[in-house]
C-alpha cells in the first residue's frame, strides 16, 4: 500500500461541534419511569477536509456508525451542529436534508443495500433519478460508472447474478456516480474474502487519489491502514486523532 496525503489542501468540507446523540428506551422516550440511556455521542467536534481519505476506528459500541450516521444526517442529533459545504444539515427540514444528503453524499455499506429486482446499472441509476437527472443521461453516467470500477461485462446482471466483490463494486458505483461531495463507507469489506476486500479497498484509493472525500467506518486496523488520516473512538468520544503512520505504525504493503 502506498500511504497518500490529502489532495485537498486546507478547505474543511464538513464540520462537526458539540454534536452528542443520546438512546433511550421507549419508557425514557416517552417521558414515563426512569430508564436506561446510552450517550452514544459526546460532544464531537471533528472536521473533515475536502480530499482526504479518514478512517474512524474503534471497537463494537465505540459510537463509530452512530457518527457516520449523524454527521451524514441519516440520524438526528440531540445537541450541537454539522456543516456540509456550508449548510447546517440539522437545520434543514426532513425533505430539504434529505435532498441535500441525495446530491452531496454517497454512501457503501457492509451488507450492499442493493435492489434486488434492478439489475447493475439500473441499481447505480437510481440516485440520479432521484435528484432530477434525466433517464437517458442516468443510464449512460451509471454505464459508465460501472466500467469505471471493472464492470464492463455485468451491466444489466441483477445482484443475486453478481459475487459479493461485484455486488460492492456496484455499491461503489452507486455511491460515485452522483460525484458527491463526500462518501461515507461503513465497513465496506466486512462481507468480501481478503482478495475481494483487498480490491475494494484500492478502488477506494484511486478515486481518493482523483479528488473524493471519503470517510471508512471500521474496527479492523488492516482496513484502516489505507487511510492516511485515523481517527479513533471510544465511548461516544474522539479519543485520538492523527496519521495513520503515527497512530497504528507502518501498515501492510496490499
Amino acid at each position: 500500500m502506498t500511504e497518500t496525503t490529502p489532495s485537498g489542501g486546507y478547505e474543511p468540507i464538513l464540520v462537526a461541534r458539540g454534536v452528542t446523540k443520546v438512546y433511550r428506551s421507549g419508557q425514557a422516550a416517552q417521558g414515563k419511569a426512569a430508564a436506561p440511556e446510552v450517550a452514544a455521542l459526546q460532544g464531537i467536534d471533528l472536521d473533515i477536509y475536502r480530499g482526504e481519505l479518514v478512517a474512524v476506528m474503534g471497537p463494537s459500541g465505540s459510537g463509530k456508525t452512530t457518527l457516520l450516521n449523524c454527521l451524514s444526517g441519516l440520524d438526528d442529533v440531540d445537541s450541537g451542529q454539522v456543516w456540509v459545504e456550508g449548510a447546517d444539515i440539522h437545520a434543514m427540514e426532513d425533505a430539504k436534508r434529505t435532498e441535500h444528503r441525495a446530491r452531496s453524499m454517497g454512501f457503501i455499506f457492509q451488507a450492499y443495500n442493493l435492489i434486488p429486482v434492478l439489475s447493475a446499472a439500473e441499481n447505480v441509476e437510481l440516485p440520479l433519478l432521484l435528484t432530477g437527472v434525466r433517464p437517458n443521461e442516468a443510464r449512460g453516467r451509471a454505464r459508465d460508472m460501472l466500467d469505471r470500477v471493472g464492470l464492463e461485462a455485468r451491466h444489466d446482471h441483477r445482484p443475486n447474478e453478481l459475487s459479493g466483490g461485484e455486488q460492492q463494486r456496484v455499491a461503489v458505483a452507486r455511491a460515485l456516480v452522483s460525484q458527491p461531495a463526500i462518501v461515507w463507507a461503513d465497513e465496506p469489506t466486512g462481507n468480501l474474502d481478503s482478495q475481494m476486500a483487498t480490491a475494494v479497498l484500492r478502488l477506494l484509493q484511486e478515486v481518493h487519489q482523483a479528488g473524493q472525500t471519503i470517510v471508512v467506518v471500521t474496527h479492523d486496523p488492516w482496513i484502516a491502514r489505507a487511510a492516511w488520516r485515523l481517527v479513533r473512538m471510544q465511548d461516544g468520544l474522539i479519543v485520538a486523532d492523527g496519521t495513520t503512520a503515527e497512530l497504528l505504525g507502518t501498515g501492510p504493503t496490499w
